[in-house]
């Protein structure tokens, strides 16, 4: 059934606010914690908002290539705020877009045999990684609170009462309200909060008045991507959980939509993800994975058609032409932002709490897996010199808390679930008659 151009406008529009918060709110927190100027945060949000509309169009477009053909949005997964962060302090902001570009290869080449690598990554797996991401999140959600690690008003009752005001209206929100207005509530708390900064006089609009109206995108803006080990292995940990957490989306949709996916359709799809995400290297943006909320969205309107998501796509590259809308964005006070990053990171440990209850907590095998790599990854993250002496080959795996415990999980997951102890116990027999 034909629909009315002006119905598909109103739905995509719902769709982009649906999402709008997701994709706005992770280059503020990436590039406040980078202590990028506002020019440099503008230029990221807007570069941001404009890559979230092609790596959807990529995946919605099916072709012999790339394309799962599906109304799935994309958007960057917080999964990699935490990687991207820790990459930019230790590496430089260079190694994020070398880091990124790698794994995006990685994923299109990996693409067609995804699939069959999927049992290394089972929900005990992914639960525990998505666990340790969230967990060392949480001090950057803290700091900002109290308004910025180095601000001259670090912890100011006026600080700490934006910060948990803003987290309280959203908390409220989600307690009184339904459907949409529950779905964008971060956002319409950073705007409360952002207000009730205004009026204490903590709002700075000169970003916005020094915006353009119009900008063309520019690839390497923040440098050319140069590549390092442990930021690679870091960033294709990232990509691996994320494009777990996309087969999820790909089938839900499948069954919403009554298409069935075929293994040739799922291998497509993941190969849309890692070129959105090279894309995102080269134009110093982020990877891209697909958004549950609009899964929802899809469900809660019945609306199934491909036409509502292009038309998103379209809304999303347009707005990001236009630096002075990502401008407004970059106002929003520090305090606000992490009164809101509680919420949200706090969300990410949730949804890996939520991927570990599919696990089956009677086997002590299991258990082990999550308490060691969660342990190990906390660990090294409070404790990051705790192998300062071992060999740089090793330190590779062990200097970052998230490398560290997603290798424990891997690791304690290939011994006790893929290893299976009938071959464990030929092959001590086989040792023993040897």
């Amino acid at each position: 059934m034909k629909q009315h151009p002006l119905k598909i406008a109103s739905l995509g529009i719902q769709h982009v606010l649906a999402m709008y918060a997701g994709a706005v709110i992770v280059p503020l927190i990436i590039g406040g914690a980078l202590k990028f100027s506002g020019e440099q945060l503008t230029y990221l949000v807007s570069i941001d908002i404009l890559m979230c509309g092609i790596a959807t169009i990529l995946q919605v477009w099916q072709n012999r290539f790339f394309g799962v053909g599906l109304p799935i949005v994309l958007g960057c997964t917080f999964t990699a705020v935490g990687p991207i962060i820790s990459i930019g302090g230790q590496y430089g902001i260079s190694s994020i877009y070398g880091s990124i570009l790698i794994s995006g290869l990685i994923v299109v080449l990996i693409s067609q045999f995804f699939g069959k690598l999927i049992k290394f990554f089972p929900p005990v797996v992914t639960g525990s990684v998505v666990t340790i991401i969230g967990i060392t999140l949480i001090p950057v959600a803290m700091n900002n609170m109290a308004g910025g690690q180095g601000s001259p008003d670090f912890g100011s009752i006026s600080n700490i009462s934006l910060a948990f005001g803003t987290l309280l209206f959203i908390i409220l929100l989600y307690r009184f309200t339904k459907g949409f207005i529950r779905s964008i509530s971060i956002l319409l708390g950073l705007v409360a909060g952002t207000i009730a900064a205004s009026l204490l006089g903590k709002v700075n609009f000169i970003a916005v008045t020094d915006a353009s109206w119009f900008h063309m995108v520019k690839p390497f803006y923040f440098g050319t991507p140069s590549f390092e080990i442990t930021p690679i292995i870091t960033m294709t940990l990232v990509a691996i959980v994320s494009l777990v957490e996309s087969t999820g989306v790909y089938l839900a949709l499948s069954d919403i939509t009554g298409k069935k996916l075929t293994e040739k359709d799922l291998s497509r799809g993941y190969r849309a993800e890692g070129i959105a995400s090279i894309l995102g290297a080269l134009f110093n943006a982020f990877p891209y994975t697909t958004y549950s909320q609009n899964v929802g969205l899809v469900q809660l309107s019945g609306v199934k058609g491909k036409n509502v998501i292009y038309t998103m796509g379209g809304i999303l590259v347009v707005l990001g032409f236009v630096p002075k809308i990502g401008a407004f964005t970059t106002v929003i006070p520090t305090p606000v932002l992490g009164g809101a990053m509680v919420a949200m990171f706090g969300m990410v440990i949730a949804y890996g709490i939520k991927m570990l209850s599919k696990v089956e907590f009677a086997s002590q095998e299991n258990l082990l897996i999550i308490a060691c790599s969660v342990g190990m990854g906390l660990g090294v993250t409070a404790v990051p010199d705790l192998f300062t002496h071992l060999p740089e080959s090793i330190k590779i795996l062990t200097n970052n808390g998230i490398v560290a415990g997603s290798f424990t999980a891997i690791f304690l997951n290939i011994i006790f679930n893929v290893v299976k102890p009938s071959e464990q116990q030929q092959a001590s027999s086989s040792l023993r008659a040897s």
